[in-house]
């Protein structure tokens, strides 16, 4: 899931015309606020990470960013109360967190938006047409329609990611970016693999 997380804040990033993905490699485009706190944290942690270098590779960000993406994004999701953390304690000694959703408002509309293209036929809008590159790219298909086959699901998404239906904008950058996840996770799959 980080780096489905981290991958979501870069495409993000990048539809906001912060950052530009180009190949194997991620510069920085626009220094000015999102608007949106983690995006601009996290442009400025990505600023941070460059060290004045001009360009660096997708990957090495995407593999920084997995591990601390996901907190970023659930305390943002607990600051604008679109989850609640609930802390318990696992047989009275161990501390756990569980965030259930307190307001599923904002999750309705992306997932409308989702199920009108993928299943629909709908044309996908750019950030639709990202998140859908992003969820076939780290092949979240089942946790985004739960009720549906995968193999339903698939095809249609692999059409909007290799960039049918997307505005010629932003192809290029779902394009990359998918091929940056591929390759990320490929590259924790490696070292994964090779130490056990």
């Amino acid at each position: 899931m980080g780096w489905a997380v981290a991958g979501g804040i870069l495409l993000e990033l990048a539809l906001a015309g912060r950052v530009s993905v180009e190949g194997k490699y991620l510069t920085l485009t626009d220094p000015a606020p999102t608007g949106e706190q983690l995006l601009s944290d996290r442009r400025e942690l990505l600023d941070a990470w460059l060290r004045g270098r001009k360009r660096r590779r997708v990957t090495d960000w995407l593999t920084k960013d997995r591990a601390k993406a996901p907190q970023a994004a659930v305390e943002s999701l607990c600051t604008r109360g679109v989850v609640a953390e609930q802390q318990h304690k696992a047989l009275g000694l161990f501390p756990t967190r569980r965030y259930p959703e307190a307001d599923s408002a904002p999750e309705r509309e992306p997932r409308q938006r989702l199920r009108a293209v993928v299943l629909g036929g709908a044309a996908p809008d750019e950030p639709t047409a990202g998140l859908i590159a992003l969820i076939h790219a780290v092949k979240l298909h089942r946790l985004a329609f739960p009720d549906v086959p995968r193999r339903q699901v698939a095809d249609r998404m692999a059409e909007i990611a290799a960039g049918q239906g997307a505005a010629e904008s932003v192809r290029a950058a779902i394009q990359n970016m998918q091929a940056a996840l591929a390759a990320a996770v490929v590259a924790a799959s490696s070292v994964t693999a090779a130490g056990s």
